[in-house]
């Protein structure tokens, strides 16, 4: 463990799980396949860092996130490692029948058994027309998310006094710990209403974080599930071994939240020293908005800044993102978290 994480890791760090929310970057210079090879090598690593869990999101017709087919890439992490437990952060239930959600799941959990989480989110995960492809018309907008949660929880769980014709194999009788995902208010109510674990997007609406959460645990109801409501908060997270390399290497998703601010899409762009040319006043503002609740900096930088989110939020669990340009600095960051959190990194 280096000097500067050893002398700043908390109790409230050490007692925290940390978890990865990797987007599968696709560099400028790279390719699809390479992304996801890195993934499985990040995914290893991650596990001999003791990181709980490893999730992957669902994004489509983004040229720089290779994780579209979700499923098929968390069986793929999950084959490749031997413990941490693999998920979905998220799957975008409105863009799929819950019956195939349970089986791709169910299939999941028996090839790799107590190592599979369901994150579960309501939006697109990308523009309209390709929503549009997606649910094949305009009569799903997310607002039946809680009906397809029920028909999905279902499956997996069948009510014995009302036997279907329909049954999820595999899938049902199988116990897939179900997490919702909200950038707003809407899926931690539910969540809080049905006492399920929620994730809040904070890596992206950082701005909404604390009324979610009042929310979530203003509504929670004890469960089968939970007794207590449980918090898993996600942060931008870039560590170097200097302020000033992490803040460079963090240019990389500042510009991947510039593009997508001017509704554009590409892949992930090499670190600059220059924002200020490619920026104008009011998207800088808004980019660092986005970057309000991140950790950027040396190991003694994010520490700081991630015991005090820990503090503000009182999160169970917090799972960490960053799109950096260059695999080997993606691993060194997440090595240096690890040891913030007094995980041991040495091999």
């Amino acid at each position: 463990m280096t000097d500067q994480a050893k002398n700043h890791t908390s109790n409230i760090l050490a007692g925290t799980p940390i978890s990865i929310l990797d987007l599968a970057p696709v560099t400028e210079e790279g390719s699809v396949a390479t992304s996801l090879k890195n993934t499985i090598d990040l995914a290893q690593h991650a596990e001999r860092w003791g990181y709980h869990r490893y999730w992957l999101a669902e994004h489509h017709n983004m040229p720089g996130i290779a994780s579209s087919a979700t499923s098929i890439v968390i069986g793929q992490v999950a084959a490749h490692t031997k413990q941490i437990r693999v998920g979905a952060g998220g799957i975008m239930l409105p863009n799929h029948s819950p019956l195939v959600v349970a089986e791709q799941f169910g299939t999941l959990e028996s090839l790799f058994p107590g190592r599979i989480d369901l994150g579960l989110g309501r939006a697109p995960g990308s523009d309209g027309a390709t929503s549009q492809a997606l649910r094949r018309g305009p009569g799903s907008n997310g607002q039946d998310f809680p009906e397809r949660l029920r028909e999905l929880r279902a499956y997996f769980q069948p009510d014995p006094h009302a036997p279907s014709r329909v049954r999820a194999i595999p899938g049902e009788g199988l116990n897939i710990p179900i997490w919702l995902l909200g950038s707003s208010g809407f899926s931690a109510e539910l969540a809080g209403r049905l006492g399920l674990p929620f994730s809040f997007a904070s890596h992206f609406a950082p701005e909404y974080l604390m009324p979610a959460l009042d929310l979530y645990r203003s509504h929670f109801t004890p469960s089968e599930v939970l007794d207590k409501p449980h918090v898993m908060i996600a942060v931008n997270a870039v560590v170097a071994d200097t302020d000033e390399q992490a803040k460079y290497l963090a240019t990389s998703q500042q510009q991947q939240f510039l593009n997508l601010i001017r509704g554009k899409t590409g892949r992930l762009q090499p670190p600059t020293d220059d924002m200020d040319s490619l920026w104008n006043a009011q998207e800088k503002a808004l980019v660092q908005g986005k970057f309000s609740f991140g950790a950027v900096g040396s190991p003694n930088t994010v520490a700081a800044k991630l015991e005090s989110h820990l503090e503000l939020t009182g999160a169970d669990e917090i799972i960490l993102s960053a799109q950096i340009y260059d695999h080997t600095a993606r691993l060194h960051s997440y090595s240096l978290l690890a040891e913030i959190f007094g995980n041991t990194t040495e091999v």
